[in-house]
């Protein structure tokens, strides 16, 4: 039976006028340009949310030659418009709606979001409680931050452990590496861990297959480490390694962003992902 609802709460310090201009103006600069936060992550390049009932929440493409044509996937079409107060959507790409709340707080502002399936759906996406943690980190940061959205660069790491969450809360203590969403608490287990240095993402994914000295008995070698790289052109780049002799563990798949898994010649894992146009 699929999920009925899902909700978060969040506080910021600004006032309810303030954090719903933030959240609705802002949401190209707040939205975390990671690899699976977009439902096409190699052809978008940003997000918008257009104001008043009616108004659309768009995944926004680059045109185009002719850019007469929009390019848009439309997420959800606007219900409510209270500005300071509430906001609310019907989702166009799966069977929910969800509400905004603004709610005055002494020194700032209560923020929740409650998704919920609609009576007789089957098909809900709820992504909004991992979503709104971001919307917390650009209002704390917005007065001194650049005002232009941030981009991976086109090079990242994956690091394997038998608990990435832990890893993550270690390495943002010990180490001070710091995350664009946020640092697991104590027993959450997201499905997407990163870390960043400057524009450059850490990738934390659960460790898997036998320990070392079980793996060169059986001969399978345990993956603990990777190479993430963002290319123009996937499909000329799959052809190449398939043409030159690379091992290749997965074609090409798409689960937000289109990639494919291949071994170099001494078995070191790599990911080529296709980069989205706004990646230099």
């Amino acid at each position: 039976m699929t999920k009925q609802s899902a909700s978060a709460s969040v506080e910021v310090a600004t006032y309810p006028e303030t954090a719903f201009r933030i959240f609705t103006d802002d949401i190209d600069l707040w939205w975390v340009r990671g690899p699976i936060n977009f439902f096409d992550s190699a052809r978008a390049v940003g997000m918008k949310i257009e104001p008043g009932v009616g108004g659309r929440i768009l995944e926004v493409y680059q045109p185009g030659t002719d850019t007469a044509v929009e390019d848009v996937l439309v997420l959800g079409k606007v219900t409510v418009w209270e500005p300071g107060s509430r906001f609310a959507y019907r989702s166009e790409v799966d069977d929910t709606t969800t509400q905004i709340d603004f709610e005055k707080l002494d020194g700032g502002t209560k923020v929740t979001v409650e998704q919920t399936l609609i009576q007789g759906g089957e098909s809900a996406f709820y992504f909004w409680p991992n979503v709104i943690p971001w919307f917390v980190s650009w209002t704390a940061r917005r007065d001194t931050a650049p005002g232009t959205p941030r981009e991976l660069d086109r090079l990242s790491i994956a690091l394997y452990y038998e608990d990435p969450a832990a890893a993550a809360r270690w390495l943002h203590t010990v180490f001070g590496l710091e995350s664009w969403d946020r640092i697991p608490a104590e027993g959450e287990q997201p499905d997407w861990l990163e870390l960043h240095v400057g524009r450059r993402a850490i990738l934390l994914f659960k460790l898997e297959g036998q320990a070392s000295g079980e793996g060169q008995a059986s001969g399978v070698r345990r993956l603990d480490h990777g190479i993430w790289v963002y290319v123009d052109d996937l499909d000329a780049h799959f052809a190449r390694s398939s043409a030159y002799g690379a091992k290749i563990v997965s074609e090409i798949h798409q689960h937000g962003y289109r990639r494919y898994e291949a071994d170099d010649l001494e078995g070191h894992r790599w990911t080529f992902a296709q980069a989205r146009p706004t990646m230099t």
